[in-house]
């Protein structure tokens, strides 16, 4: 049962040089009682400093800024802030740049197609440990150096898998298989170990490219 005490509220960051639209996501995330937003940047550095100075727990990052491109500043913002999780915001679902983004350290992905809502939940998704990721995205997902075949997974681990790439969570993957939370992590901890991946992301890449989930 809840103490009674308020939960605290995600400190969420948002990157992005479109004055409007980071007003409109800004605005939107705030509606949000589960996410409070803390600053926007326009540029690489003006988030590094924000970063340094708010310590939000989400920075919500566009790919395109005037100064350099996301990917190049992920791995700068998460060294200023350890702890922040970086969620990108991008129009492009280039394969190289999103298997770029997963080495980086990203955290999730989401189109710019992607409602307010679901740029919301993203946020909320990725403050949890999550990896949430667009399904046009999952299907553009590739790691070309990659030798592992999938062949020794079990239905169950494929299960949990083509799950979690369709964008839900480990407790909607429980809930919906009848499991605990706990056993949905340790499928997800056998998937990571047998095909080489470093987290769920990556992960999904790998069976899109091998065809264990759809593209």
């Amino acid at each position: 049962m809840s103490d009674g005490q308020p939960q605290p509220s995600i400190r969420a960051l948002i990157v992005d040089d479109h004055r409007m639209l980071a007003e409109l996501l800004s605005s939107a995330l705030d509606d949000r009682p589960e996410i409070t937003v803390v600053g926007t940047a326009s540029s690489s550095a003006e988030a590094l400093t924000a970063v340094a100075s708010l310590r939000p727990d989400v920075v919500v990052l566009d790919y395109d800024l005037p100064d350099g491109d996301g990917v190049a500043l992920v791995g700068p913002l998460r060294e200023a802030a350890p702890n922040c999780r970086v969620l990108m915001l991008t129009s492009y679902t280039d394969p190289v740049l999103l298997s770029d983004a997963i080495e980086a350290g990203c955290a999730g992905f989401v189109t710019k197609r992607n409602s307010t809502d679901e740029i919301a939940s993203a946020v909320l998704a990725v403050a949890s440990d999550e990896t949430p990721v667009s399904p046009d995205m999952v299907r553009s997902l590739v790691r070309k150096d990659h030798t592992a075949t999938g062949s020794d997974l079990t239905a169950r681990e494929v299960e949990v898998l083509r799950l979690a790439a369709q964008g839900l969570s480990n407790k909607e993957i429980a809930e919906q298989l009848f499991l605990s939370v706990n056993t949905v992590r340790n499928h997800m901890q056998r998937v990571l170990n047998k095909l080489g991946a470093h987290s769920k992301l990556e992960a999904t890449a790998i069976a899109a490219r091998l065809g264990i989930v759809r593209r």
